[in-house]
């Protein structure tokens, strides 16, 4: 009889792993599958905004957007590298042929700034960006970090999709050409008019320190930097760097909403037309990345370590359909454990992690468990 219950019980314990890996390659497969149809975002396009406005979309890492003005164009965001930028001025080319008189880096990161000479050329423009843009502090952590391909850059073509922004980060680099500012400022915002097109300059921390979002306010166009794009936000980078400034995140989010636009050209992915849409769309962007941020701090008051928290902080079912939060490119459970050690620091409460072993250690440790349970049990095992 206690054979046969064994029995019994080992078949139940089978078909319930088989049903559970069944269970995880199913939803392997659609993730990847969703992943897969998310890199339509990333097709090779010019878009037209509005008037005088144009967009190029999937030629780089990041967008890149012309603006015409009187006389002259502005160029907000390079792509990340000369050949990249050469192939986008070349069809901005193709709509207006006027010099460029500013370049406007939304924020630091490669992506946005790699192309600046290009568009530059021998028009000699202004270069525009925060001054924390100039004065940020490097992501130290990637010093040495191994393991620190969070993009899958390495990956053989046949199995790399896309970064959940864009469709290469850095799997075929080519030369920089960019170019330092020449012009920041440090407040919350600037108002200027180049080339007779009125621009106001948002102080906007979110992805980066030094994101600011450009605000046409006669034409109601809105570029937003990295604050917004198609995917869940990276709100920390595995690679290896701080964790992105949330709460300022979501406020730069709320002034984005109150602007009203009727047009959001995000840094990456594509744009989002009508004033209901570009409303919906951050709000909902805010509205998920806030969700996160206080469950999880509801989750420490109550105790609960960063394993606790990422089995039940999650996005309520209407954000988490949203196509503008699906985990493409940052994941909820990251950024659990990410605002768990901003918080509260790297130890969790447990005191047998204070003074861990080194791996090798563990690993001998381990290794030797099934002897020490063997001599532990011999003359305990019932007939």
């Amino acid at each position: 009889m206690r054979r046969l219950l064994s029995d019994n019980a080992a078949s139940a314990g089978l078909l319930m792993l088989m049903a559970t890996c069944g269970t995880a390659a199913a939803q392997e497969f659609a993730g990847r599958e969703k992943l897969r149809a998310h890199s339509a975002e990333f097709r090779r396009d010019v878009i037209k905004v509005t008037n005088g406005v144009w967009v190029a979309v999937g030629f780089s890492d990041a967008n890149s957007v012309s603006i015409e003005g009187e006389g002259g164009s502005i160029v907000v965001d390079t792509t990340s590298d000369v050949e990249d930028a050469k192939a986008v001025k070349a069809e901005f080319a193709k709509l207006s042929t006027a010099p460029v008189r500013a370049i406007i880096y939304t924020h630091s990161h490669p992506d946005h700034t790699g192309g600046g000479g290009v568009f530059a050329g021998n028009d000699r423009p202004e270069i525009l960006a925060h001054r924390l843009f100039v004065d940020r502090v490097p992501d130290v952590g990637r010093n040495g970090r191994d393991g620190g391909d969070q993009f899958g850059s390495t990956l053989p073509d046949a199995l790399f999709i896309n970064a959940g922004t864009g469709l290469e980060f850095g799997r075929h680099p080519a030369p920089s050409a960019y170019v330092a500012p020449t012009r920041t400022f440090s407040g919350d915002r600037l108002e200027l008019t180049i080339a007779g097109v009125r621009l106001q300059l948002f102080h906007t921390p979110g992805e980066t320190r030094e994101n600011l979002a450009v605000w046409l306010p006669d034409r109601r166009v809105l570029l937003p930097g990295d604050d917004f794009y198609e995917s869940f936000p990276n709100l920390y980078a595995i690679r290896g760097a701080r964790l992105r400034p949330i709460d300022q995140w979501i406020a730069s989010l709320g002034l984005m909403v109150d602007l009203g636009a009727d047009y959001l050209v995000p840094g990456h992915t594509r744009p989002v037309l009508g004033s209901a849409s570009v409303r919906a769309a951050l709000t909902t962007y805010r509205d998920g990345i806030k969700s996160v941020l206080d469950q999880t701090l509801e989750g420490m008051k109550k105790g609960e370590r960063p394993d606790e928290l990422v089995q039940h902080v999650t996005l309520r079912p209407a954000l988490a359909a949203s196509p503008y939060l699906q985990e493409f490119y940052g994941t909820v459970a990251w950024s659990v454990r990410a605002i768990y050690a901003d918080y509260a620091g790297w130890f969790d409460g447990n005191p047998t992690k204070l003074f861990p072993l080194p791996e090798k250690d563990r690993a001998a440790e381990s290794s030797s468990w099934p002897a020490v349970a063997k001599r532990c049990c011999r003359g305990r095992v019932a007939p």
